[in-house]
């Protein structure tokens, strides 16, 4: 599972590296403000807001079709969704205006790689996924049938873990519901977790939603035989049944589609 657990948080593998590299980043300009000059104080976090702010607004140019009817949404930073490269020019464009020598601007490198590397280096090392195939575990649904989450039929499945008091699960089934109806070619399925029937399908109600394959799971056996901490949790599965990528946290329209793309 690509998530770390800090105390009684749990942060996705891309989240904890943008702490990792960030609070590297700003380590380094200690040390620079420290000894070399202490223009390096204000640059520092001019340039982590800057920079955060630059491959934000790239990742939602770039994504804007997704954005173009919930443009707020771009705000949304937990739901990740960078482009890291577009950090670059507005850190730089921070150094020249506050920095303004040549040679404070040629230290100012040293903390950028080092933060780059760290924050790469963290990403990698959380970004692995074991190939766990599904379990053979049968849920009942809330027409009273039964679901083999082992079966398989061709598809890839893309399985959601969410609760009705799980704020960020409410948020995000909206965009889970348009996928699922936008993308028959792939099996989606809706894990309860430790709710009953009628909790269920009243919230449901209330939200206005219809969805096909919600499943109860009343003793939160998915998430042990996954893994998974927290909640919500999205696990995209090959069509042979075994797991290719988890996403811890709120998922974004935009990635669902990235990640249903790689899956076929």
């Amino acid at each position: 599972m690509n998530a770390i657990e800090v105390g009684p948080l749990v942060l996705s593998g891309e989240r904890f590296a943008i702490i990792v590299g960030v609070a590297v980043f700003l380590l380094g300009s200690g040390v620079l403000a420290s000894r070399v000059s202490a223009r390096f104080n204000g640059w520092s976090t001019a340039a982590v807001l800057a920079g955060l702010g630059g491959a934000r607004l790239a990742h939602v140019a770039v994504h804007w079709s997704y954005f173009a009817d919930d443009p707020l949404r771009a705000l949304a930073v937990w739901q990740g969704g960078f482009l890291w490269v577009w950090a670059l020019p507005p850190v730089a464009v921070a150094a020249a205006l506050m920095l303004r020598e040549r040679r404070l601007m040629l230290w100012a490198a040293a903390p950028v790689i080092a933060c780059a590397l760290a924050g790469t280096a963290t990403a990698r090392l959380t970004a692995g996924t074991e190939p766990t195939p599904a379990p053979a575990m049968v849920l009942a649904d809330l027409e009273g049938g039964a679901v083999n989450l082992a079966t398989v039929d061709g598809r890839p499945t893309v399985i959601n873990l969410w609760a009705t008091w799980c704020p960020p699960c409410r948020r995000e089934m909206p965009a889970l519901a348009r996928a699922q109806d936008a993308h028959p070619e792939v099996r989606f399925l809706f894990v309860n977790q430790g709710e009953g029937q009628a909790k269920v399908a009243g919230w449901l109600e209330e939200a206005g939603l219809e969805i096909d394959n919600v499943l109860l799971d009343r003793a939160m056996a998915a998430p042990r035989h996954y893994g998974a901490a927290g909640l919500p949790v999205t696990l995209f599965l090959r069509p042979d049944g075994r797991l290719a990528k988890v996403h811890v946290g709120e998922v974004a329209p935009e990635q669902i589609e990235a990640e249903i793309a790689r899956l076929k």
